[in-house]
């Protein structure tokens, strides 16, 4: 199951090693993100502030060092937030496609430059709270945001009031973007379910090497992609293609629940299905494990 590894250097200070294939993702979701942002000037320019910001970069790195390196989950950092993001702002423009608009725009607040700027804010800044510990991680994530927030939005937002106020929007969407707490808003729901999104290529691939072997990683390992998509019911459909049937507990305990406990549960279609569909056997993600040393080995 090894795969190799190099640096990605996101800077300077603390760095940790995560597999190649991350970072093709990564580049991939970046082209979306870009794609998408391209008729919104201002979230155009708060991804801007927000990829080249020191300050940001480093809660990144943190999050990856507590998560991965200490607590041997997978990647919450950089890349994690890029992937999140891509997701978010696909759903936010396919739900606009179909009439349903974003909290900020349906109460007549802003425009759908705004909603992107909250969107794209709050998947970008959503896990950064990882860093002080994975317990209570959304609310030390919002804590963590606001500072950043009141730095940076003045540089796109004229009057104080309505920084602030975006702000808001921002940190309750980072706040509740776990299925524990109720996301009261379209854009905080959005983030909540394509947090839930990034489950595929693999990506529980780097715990499952370090030896956390167990439900989440095994079926993390069994999703080979994950699209959003316009739905045929509905107007998100969210199409897993599943390597191994054990990538149904990732749909059904994780993205479901994620789902629910927001506005948008009406809103969002899943559709798993195996892959290649003509096979009448999975691929094989475990052959053998051995207990030793308190945890389960792959060899």
């Amino acid at each position: 199951m090894g795969e190799e590894v190099k640096k990605i250097q996101l800077g300077v200070g603390v760095e940790i090693e995560i597999p190649e294939s991350y970072k093709a993702l990564e580049d991939a979701c970046r082209a979306k993100i870009e794609r998408i942002l391209a008729k919104y000037p201002k979230a155009r320019k708060m991804y801007e502030l927000l990829l080249n910001d020191p300050e940001v970069n480093a809660c990144w790195d943190m999050a990856d060092y507590i998560a991965v390196k200490k607590l041997r989950y997978n990647d919450h950092g950089q890349t994690h937030a890029i992937i999140v993001a891509a997701f978010a702002l696909e759903m936010l423009e396919l739900l606009h496609e179909a009439g349903h608009e974003p909290d900020i725009v349906a109460d007549g607040f802003g425009d759908m430059d705004d909603a992107a700027l909250i969107v794209l804010a709050a998947a970008l800044l959503h896990d950064i709270g990882n860093q002080v510990h994975r317990d209570n991680h959304s609310f030390f994530s919002a804590v963590l945001a606001a500072p950043i927030l009141t730095r940076l939005l003045p540089k796109i937002y004229d009057h104080p009031e309505i920084a602030a106020e975006i702000r808001g929007f921002i940190l309750h969407a980072i706040h509740s973007h776990e299925k524990e707490i109720p996301s009261l808003t379209t854009e905080a729901s959005i983030i909540c379910i394509a947090d839930g999104c990034d489950m595929f290529k693999g990506r529980g691939r780097l715990p499952f090497d370090l030896g956390n072997v167990n439900i989440h990683t095994v079926s993390a390992l069994s999703i080979h992609n994950v699209k959003v998509e316009r739905g045929e019911h509905r107007p998100v459909r969210i199409l897993i293609e599943m390597d191994n049937s054990a990538g149904i507990f990732q749909v059904q305990e994780l993205l479901k629940e994620k789902i629910d406990s927001g506005v948008l549960s009406d809103k969002i279609e899943i559709v798993a299905m195996a892959v290649p569909p003509e096979s009448s056997t999975d691929q094989r993600i475990v052959s053998r494990i051995m207990y030793v040393e308190g945890k389960f080995v792959p060899f």
